[in-house]
Formats: C-alpha cells, sequence, structure tokens
C-alpha cells in the first residue's frame, strides 16, 4: 500500500512555471510507475505525464510534450511535475497516480493522491 501526497499547486499568469510534488510513504516507491493526471471542472481526468521506475522512459499527452517534464527521486519518494509555458487551458485539479502497469489510462493506476489545483490567469 502507498499513500501519495501532492503539493505545489497554486495561481499563476500564462507563460510562467510551476513545480508540483508528489511524495510517496510507504515501502517499494520504485516498483511503482507514476503518474500524473489532471481534470478541469465539467470534464473527465485525463492523462498528463508518467515515468517508469527511473524516468528514462517516460509518456505525455500531446498538449504538454515540450512543456511540461515528469521526474522522480527515488531517494525522497517523491516524483516531479514541472510544467513551463502555462497555458489558461492547464487549469485543473492535477493528480499523482502510482501503478503497476505503464499505460496512460486511469484504470491502469491503482494508488491517488487527493490532488493540487492549478489555475493559469490569462
Amino acid at each position: 500500500q502507498v499513500q501519495l501526497v501532492e503539493s505545489g499547486g497554486g495561481l499563476v499568469q500564462a507563460g510562467g512555471s510551476l513545480r508540483l510534488s508528489c511524495v510517496a510513504s510507504g515501502r517499494a516507491f520504485t516498483s511503482y510507475f507514476m503518474a500524473w493526471f489532471r481534470q478541469a471542472p465539467g470534464k473527465e481526468r485525463e492523462f498528463v505525464a508518467a515515468t517508469n521506475w527511473n524516468s528514462d522512459t517516460t509518456d505525455y499527452a500531446d498538449s504538454v510534450k515540450g512543456r511540461f517534464t515528469v521526474s522522480r527521486d527515488n531517494a525522497k519518494n517523491t516524483v516531479y511535475l514541472q510544467m513551463n509555458s502555462l497555458k489558461p487551458e492547464d487549469t485543473a485539479v492535477y493528480y499523482c497516480a502510482a501503478g503497476y502497469l505503464f499505460l496512460t489510462s486511469s484504470t491502469a493506476y491503482e494508488h491517488w493522491g487527493q490532488g493540487t489545483q492549478v489555475t493559469v490567469s490569462s
């Protein structure tokens, strides 16, 4: 069992940057693929980015490629999402997730954080 706690959300102007963090408690952090999803009001939860155990394999939604970077520090049981060149359409609650499959579907991830709000103003 793993518990996930996100932080780093906030209000930022378009073009700005934020870095989200997700700290995992429990053992065997490196056994999990880690991912970020987001959900905007009135929309379904969507995949943002994912990483394998050492970040040498990553995947991104087309909408964030070139702007967002996912990474992890296994010594700190933490996964990050660096978000640059933010746009108003990036506004959403961002969720960290852990699972045993490297997929973009939310159903592949067993453990979820509570989410952190990111708001990008125009």
